[in-house]
């Protein structure tokens, strides 16, 4: 699958204020920091798609993309756990989430994204249970994959897989958008949803 052009289509803070229901929604989550403005920019082939900045928690609405005519569309969550944020903020950010996971009926899949260097998160973990509970998990982007090296890569992912609990099904992907690699599993997955 070849995104050949995106677009933002709307920011929302709110329910009321999301583009009215229509192609099948693919979301990206996950913390501050673990490179999802940047990952979306490379699956858009566009460096200013989604804004890029250099402190962490700059994602402070859901972002809407057109793809290919409105074919599908990306969907870009708050980035969450981001210690500068005050907690009622993080609060709100949760509130926002969780609506938008409750309520959007063409929301087809979550790919949750995580540090590959790191262990998931008590954040990650939340958030890869809610996905769960809605029946949106299975796709976990592990970025950052350029950081570690070809013979740890699989401990990295196994790490990450017991600790968010990614059952037979489920799809743990490594990406590094600085190498430019992994690309081609994670748009395969995307056009399955599509």
């Amino acid at each position: 699958m070849l995104i050949k052009k995106a677009e933002l289509l709307a920011v929302a803070v709110r329910a009321e204020q999301y583009p009215a229901e229509g192609p099948p929604e693919i979301a990206f989550a996950g913390r501050s920091n673990v490179g999802k403005s940047s990952l979306l920019n490379l699956l858009a082939g566009q460096r200013k798609l989604a804004r890029i900045s250099g402190s962490p928690g700059k994602t402070r609405t859901i972002n809407f993309y057109t793809v290919n005519g409105d074919a599908f569309r990306i969907v870009d969550l708050p980035g969450y756990g981001y210690a500068k944020v005050s907690k009622s903020e993080t609060e709100r950010w949760g509130d926002m989430i969780e609506t938008y996971l409750k309520n959007r009926k063409r929301l087809k899949k979550v790919a949750l994204l995580v540090d590959i260097r790191h262990e998931p998160s008590a954040q990650d973990r939340q958030m890869y249970d809610w996905l769960r509970y809605y029946d949106l998990d299975g796709l976990v982007v592990a970025t950052k994959s350029d950081k570690v090296s070809k013979g740890s890569m699989a401990k990295h992912l196994k790490v990450i897989a017991e600790s968010l609990g990614i059952e037979d099904g489920g799809v743990l992907l490594p990406i590094s958008v600085l190498k430019r690699t992994g690309l081609a599993p994670l748009t395969a997955e995307i056009a399955k949803q599509v």
